[in-house]
């Protein structure tokens, strides 16, 4: 749930903010291209993230949001307004930076204050301020104190109090858990969630971990090489992975490549009312499988399908059912990687191919995994659960699926 600004009396419930949207935005380093001809919308209010492996480009457009580097070509644009030839301090956004940037010789209470200090507003004002903005961040019996007596997760809640009191349109976050511990990583997140919750301006939050993306975010972006692969919520990004990168990127999958076989109309209508489709794929390292699409790929259709680990099935006695749209394979335990709260198996079937399965622990009586290492098992999901990634290419079917 969105709120709003700050309000004279704390914090209000409209969603403030602008909505960014970047046109055709590249830029290159000498040889290297960084950002090719990107195009993004980000909704006013938006919880945005930038996702991707080291060197994908997603910090260069986030400073290119900031005013601290300029594209090569096309135009970022704030509420209509196109933000390129205005410096950093003229744009209305702050950002918040992975090593803090905190002035080491002044107390909390005087970061946070900088910026209006600079501004020379009154000495209540700027009280009142500072102390509304400790409060958010929770950081209200620490003022006095300087940085090098904080955490790291109180650092860089002072950092985004700093940032935040200049009330910009915009926060941008250039991966800034990523100097915390797991644990603390973790809490933070909730933190910055609920901070965005309480003052509903836009977020553009930048970090190369899934976890974190899929955790907070209302839309993700997934770039990779200076692209961006694809946009949507993290159910959609998960669930409907749009190419092999972004499979294999989001999450923990089994991917393959295989060919249409056949495929039939089943009558039924996903959510959004297209036509579900049961085809049949030769995986050659699997055999025959069935999976539902949206898209109806004629025969000989090159593509590639992915099954996530947690929703196989795994058992070491033969499921009794009889249903048609159900995927079954023999194989033997090749490793068991306990966890306490779940067992992660490779298991080898036809004697040749690894297939991740993940069972969950989620009674008091799973003290431990009843399979075990060379145990003969057998595996299965439904074909709603499996997903056919990206076509290949056209093979014998013709026409886009």
């Amino acid at each position: 749930m969105q709120h709003g600004f700050l309000t004279e009396g704390g914090f209000g419930s409209e969603v403030k903010g602008s909505d960014v949207v970047i046109e055709g935005v590249s830029k290159t380093f000498g040889d290297f291209r960084a950002l090719n001809s990107v195009r993004l919308e980000i909704r006013k209010g938006e919880f945005f993230s930038l996702l991707g492996p080291s060197g994908c480009g997603k910090t260069t457009l986030l400073r290119i949001i900031a005013g601290f580097e300029s594209p090569d070509a096309g135009a970022v644009t704030l509420e209509g307004l196109n933000v390129l030839p205005l410096p950093p301090n003229r744009r209305q956004v702050n950002t918040v930076f992975q090593n803090y940037a905190l002035f080491p010789h002044l107390s909390v209470f005087e970061n946070v204050a900088f910026s209006l200090r600079l501004r020379k507003l009154p000495r209540d004002e700027v009280a009142a301020q500072v102390n509304r903005y400790l409060r958010l961040v929770q950081l209200e019996a620490h003022a006095q104190k300087k940085p090098n007596q904080l955490s790291g997760g109180q650092k860089q809640r002072v950092a985004i109090a700093r940032a935040l009191i200049n009330e910009p349109e915009v926060l941008l976050l250039d991966e800034p858990l990523s100097a915390l511990d797991a644990k603390l990583r973790q809490h933070m997140l909730i933190e910055l969630d609920e901070i965005h919750d309480k003052i509903g301006i836009t977020f553009i939050y930048v970090t190369h971990d899934q976890q974190e993306a899929l955790s907070v975010s209302d839309r993700i972006a997934v770039m990779n090489q200076g692209d961006v692969l694809q946009v949507g919520t993290p159910h959609e990004i998960y669930e409907s992975p749009a190419t092999d990168f972004v499979a294999r990127f989001i999450g923990d999958t089994n991917l393959f490549d295989g060919t249409v076989v056949s495929s039939a109309d089943t009558g039924k209508t996903d959510p959004s009312g297209l036509p579900v489709y049961l085809a049949d794929l030769e995986i050659p390292e699997l055999g025959r499988i069935k999976v539902t699409t949206v898209d109806k790929a004629g025969p000989g259709r090159k593509v590639s399908f992915t099954i996530r680990p947690e929703k196989i099935v795994i058992s070491k006695e033969k499921p009794a059912t009889k249903r048609e749209d159900i995927n079954l394979f023999r194989g033997f335990v090749d490793e068991p990687i306990y966890s306490g709260f779940q067992t992660k198996f490779y298991v080898k079937v036809q004697n040749q191919v690894l297939i991740r399965v993940l069972k969950q622990h989620a009674n008091y009586s799973d003290e431990g995994p009843d399979i075990v290492w060379k145990d003969e098992v057998y595996i299965s999901w439904s074909a709603d659960d499996g997903y056919i990634v990206e076509v290949k290419d056209a093979g014998d079917g013709g026409g886009p699926a």
